[in-house]
């Protein structure tokens, strides 16, 4: 039963990140559509929602760095990464003379 509680966290731990990388992506979005939306109505003077979309940027980069991180930690514990990312051995002091 620990088992399968551990593996539900670890899901949760993934969809949470995904489904705020996914909101802030639809806000950024939304954002764009209403600002040249606006364009084609003559009642309306367009002006783009800043705040919104600086909101949707910082959930989106903060789900999609999560996500990214867990699976780079991940691929780097199990060696699938190129050598260049792979953790540098520190060297034994050099003995002094």
């Amino acid at each position: 039963m620990k088992l399968v509680t551990a593996r539900f966290i670890a899901i949760l731990m993934l969809v949470i990140p995904g489904l705020l990388a996914c909101f802030g992506f639809l806000e950024m979005k939304d954002t764009v559509f209403v600002y040249f939306s606006d364009f084609g109505n003559d009642a309306v003077t367009p002006h783009f929602q800043w705040l919104k979309f600086i909101v949707g940027f910082i959930m989106f980069a903060a789900g999609a760095g999560f996500i990214g991180g867990w699976t780079f930690f991940r691929d780097r514990k199990r060696n699938y990464v190129a050598p260049r990312f792979k953790q540098k051995r520190s060297r034994p002091p050099k003995p002094q003379s």
